[in-house]
């Protein structure tokens, strides 16, 4: 068996950010995207998990159609249209239309950056 393997990677280890983060709260650092598994104070260790099916608050206004592109807007912390400047997190597994809160996410589980 190879002696390299660290992890499987689908839940990773980092510092929580500025602010710290809350159990189920959508979290980038850097170019890891995904979803706090615990509360973290800032600077604390909580553990990410950066696949899976998700429900992440989205912009009231923003439409996605299903299997639609999902990106994240990281200073008003919810789900958005691609754009520019917006990370891509995803992709939509049920429409949510103009009015809804959240939408249901497949997160794509690769580093990613802004547009």
């Amino acid at each position: 068996m190879a002696t390299n393997f660290v992890q499987d990677g689908h839940i990773v280890t980092i510092t929580a950010p500025a602010g710290g983060v809350s159990s189920g709260d959508g979290i980038l650092v850097g170019a890891l995207f995904g979803v706090a598994l615990t509360d973290a104070a800032e600077g604390e260790a909580v553990n990410v998990q950066l696949s899976g099916a998700w429900s992440l608050p989205k912009a009231s206004a923003a439409v996605f159609a299903q299997g639609g592109a999902v990106s994240w807007d990281s200073t008003a912390g919810q789900c958005v249209a691609p754009a520019t400047g917006k990370v891509p997190v995803g992709t939509a597994l049920v429409a949510a239309g103009s009015g809804t809160t959240s939408v249901v996410v497949r997160l794509d589980g690769t580093a990613t950056a802004a547009a």
